[in-house]
């Protein structure tokens, strides 16, 4: 979303598009169409393993959740958290097995008793067939007497007492992939960035923008941590006049990359329509600090300092913007405030 005052303006929102590697950067028109049939999801790369149909040695294991391989050969001869299956021929733990061990580590860890632990594994184990999705479904507490496997659809057991063990079987997942898998991470991260592009292609045309918006979405179940995506998605919201969700998409954004030009503008722009320029001023500071030839950002700014009535300072950004951007509508309005 790159748009100066909506009152002084006829055109339409244009979102950013960004381009990653050498000269890339923020462009202002999308990439060429893709050919027919383009915008299905690419396959994953060749050799990519998903770490929750992958299979995990004991040392794999030992390294990922910090258990001695000690501890881990004692959980394996009392048949509480035993490798259930197989990997070149010999014994392997499963994401199940891992989802396990994480539970009885923690468990142990707050000194319950082995028997209590090998009980709760037991619950666990017998929740998890009944999960469809569960890395976007399961959390899994403990409260001391009784194991809770929580999903979309509710607790499989009844949650008493207070909560002392809550974690998110994706956050196991994500722990995999980061300390065992980066291969995986690199594998996911090409695949997410290659649907983002397909989705910055049609994000801008009312007739595809639902299918722009699936495609985003896609990109960040599979990489979380792509923070344009995030904001292009939000560029739809706002379109929507979702105002609420558009900010918390560019929030999610700048969680993830705090110094990206783009969710900080739009933010601004955000502010800025809210009437709360005092609050726009100090995104618009962020994205020229990260892109110093942000020029929309300059006159968005300077429109900042003449709302709260300090047109001392707007003067400089108006200099700046048309430094930048010297012929246009928009510079003849910055030149009409100088």
């Amino acid at each position: 979303m790159s748009k100066k005052d909506r009152s002084a303006s006829g055109n339409s929102d244009k979102v950013i598009h960004v381009v990653f590697g050498p000269g890339g950067g923020r462009v202002s028109q999308p990439p060429p169409a893709p050919r027919a049939g383009a915008t299905e999801a690419p396959p994953p790369a060749p050799g990519a393993r998903e770490p929750v149909t992958d299979m995990f040695t004991g040392t794999e294991v030992a390294r990922l959740l910090g258990i001695s391989p000690g501890r881990l050969r004692s959980l394996d001869r009392a048949g509480i958290a035993a490798p259930s299956g197989r990997r070149r021929g010999r014994r392997a733990y499963t994401f199940s097995d891992l989802i396990a061990l994480r539970a009885a580590r923690d468990l142990i860890a707050r000194k319950v008793r082995l028997r209590d632990v090998a009980r709760a594994i037991d619950n666990i184990r017998t929740a998890l067939p009944k999960v469809t999705r569960p890395l976007a479904e399961l959390r899994v507490a403990f409260d001391g007497k009784a194991v809770v496997v929580r999903g979309a659809s509710g607790a499989f057991e009844p949650l008493t007492g207070q909560m002392v063990l809550d974690f998110e079987v994706k956050e196991l997942r994500d722990d995999v992939v980061r300390v065992l898998r980066p291969k995986v991470g690199r594998d996911r991260a090409r695949t997410a960035y290659e649907l983002y592009m397909q989705a910055s292609q049609l994000d801008e045309d009312p007739a595809t923008m639902d299918e722009a918006e699936a495609l985003y979405r896609r990109a960040l179940e599979i990489d979380p941590w792509l923070a344009i995506a995030y904001t292009n998605l939000g560029n739809i919201c706002f379109r929507r006049n979702a105002e609420e969700q558009a900010e918390a998409l560019y929030m999610k954004a700048l969680d993830l990359d705090a110094s990206q030009p783009e969710a900080q503008y739009n933010l601004g722009y955000v502010m800025l329509e809210r009437g709360q320029a005092a609050d726009a001023i100090r995104y618009f500071q962020g994205a020229i600090a990260s892109d110093p030839r942000f020029a929309d950002a300059y006159y968005n700014l300077a429109m900042a300092y003449e709302q709260i009535g300090d047109p001392t300072k707007a003067r400089p950004c108006w200099r700046r913007y048309l430094e930048i951007e010297p012929t246009g509508t928009w510079a003849e309005i910055a030149r009409r405030h100088l």
